[in-house]
């Protein structure tokens, strides 16, 4: 028997396989570093594609510097020191620099949420989210697709730009990190869903970057805005960090993909019957919107038709009006499916994500959530991942075979021939 633990919230739940059952477990290759202050130091000493941050900004500029909000595992209490140090020595005192949270369609945050996350700077520096009214956002301009580029003012009328964030795999941009702390991290609604729309283009897939409508549009907002700099990082099994890139929006953002490629895109021989994902805990599954990721990326291990048993804790329910609605109001999957292709809407985009899931595989559901709740995502409930495995075998056989993600929001496994 091998036993697995799972990330479960802030806890763990583990998995008792049996031994000729398992094809494997997909862990990243081990490419850790042993300081990551270092690690963050080494990269902002050698930006890729730009000067250094300090030798960018001077005397007079205001920057407005956007950091992941609490549903990312960013670990922006960290890097934001180093980044206001560097800022401070190019010429900019704390007064004239801003910290955004970029919510992008997701709620604000809480005093205490917000002092969590920036850390040891909140009594430094302005710290925001990019929440407000229609006039608290400037469109700047449209791109050749359509998109409203409408940004959060105080983003929008900063005369330097610096986006932070981690690089993980996602499902229709190819990739996190980069201008997606721009587009669609400090936009309105509208931008959002205008972006969004190219998902349902057969090129916006997970790690793809060359030709993905989604991420070439959300990048066109450098015609209408500068972004200035960028520090991303790549986190390992236990969100620490793993490596660091800094500089162009596009050049350090390419380099750090090529990182995650190499820890991440695991390759496999063969699919299984059954595939056991989760997105490894808090706060990947707060919320079924953003555990969702790890369902998206199991299906690149499974055989068409298998069983995928999503491990998410999910403490604060399905996590996004629209995505509750669609859910409510349909019946079969493919009333979602229709319902988007018609009238596409932020929020029912990742409602038609789990219903072309649900299509395809059977999917099971161990979470907090109510029965209820998790059979109106198409999803079979359970409370803890053993009892969903034995009833996976019960349908599948005993002889099934199983893979196991312990990391699968970022884990992308990929087929070899």
């Amino acid at each position: 028997m091998e036993s697995i633990n799972l990330g479960y919230g802030k806890t763990q739940q583990r998995v008792d396989i049996p031994q000729g059952n398992l094809l494997g477990c997909l862990r990243p290759h081990d490419i850790r570093i042993l300081n990551a202050e270092k690690e963050i130091v080494r990269a902002l000493e050698n930006p890729i594609g730009t000067a250094r941050l300090k030798d960018i900004v001077g005397q007079g500029d205001r920057v407005a510097v956007m950091i992941s909000d609490i549903t990312r595992p960013c670990p922006s209490a960290l890097l934001l020191p180093y980044v206001l140090d560097e800022l401070n020595q190019g010429g900019v005192p704390d007064q004239d620099i801003v910290v955004v949270s970029a919510l992008g369609s997701h709620r604000p945050h809480r005093v205490d949420e917000m002092k969590r996350l920036v850390g040891q700077v909140y009594d430094r520096v302005t710290c925001i989210d990019s929440w407000g009214k229609e006039d608290d956002f400037v469109e700047v301009g449209v791109s050749t697709r359509g998109t409203p580029f409408q940004v959060f003012r105080p983003v929008a009328e900063a005369t330097k730009r610096v986006c932070l964030g981690n690089i993980d795999y996602h499902y229709f941009a190819g990739y996190s990190g980069g201008a997606k702390a721009i587009v669609p991290g400090v936009c309105t609604r509208a931008t959002i869903q205008a972006n969004h729309r190219m998902m349902l283009h057969p090129a916006a897939k997970v790690g793809v970057l060359a030709n993905n409508p989604v991420r070439e549009d959300l990048e066109e907002i450098i015609k209408y805005l500068s972004l200035d700099f960028i520090l991303n990082v790549v986190l390992d099994e236990e969100k620490n960090v793993m490596a660091a890139v800094s500089g162009h929006f596009q050049k350090a953002h390419r380099a750090g993909c090529e990182i995650l490629d190499q820890a991440y895109r695991l390759p496999i021989k063969e699919l299984a019957d059954v595939v056991i994902t989760c997105p490894h805990g808090f706060p990947k599954d707060i919320n079924v919107y953003q555990a969702q990721k790890a369902l998206d990326n199991a299906r690149w291990a499974v055989k068409p038709g298998g069983i995928i048993i999503l491990v998410a804790e999910c403490s604060e329910g399905l996590g996004e009006e629209t995505f509750e609605k669609w859910l409510q109001e349909a019946e079969k999957p493919e009333d979602i499916i229709g319902r988007i292709s018609r009238d596409f809407r932020l929020g029912g985009h990742k409602a038609a994500a789990i219903a072309d899931m649900a299509r395809q595989y059977r999917l099971y559901l161990v979470s907090g959530l109510a029965e209820e709740t998790a059979k109106k995502l198409f999803m079979t409930p359970f409370s803890h991942v053993n009892d969903a495995l034995r009833q996976a075998l019960s349908q599948v056989g005993s002889e099934a075979k199983i893979w196991v993600m312990p990391t699968g929001g970022t884990t992308l496994p990929q087929l070899t021939v």
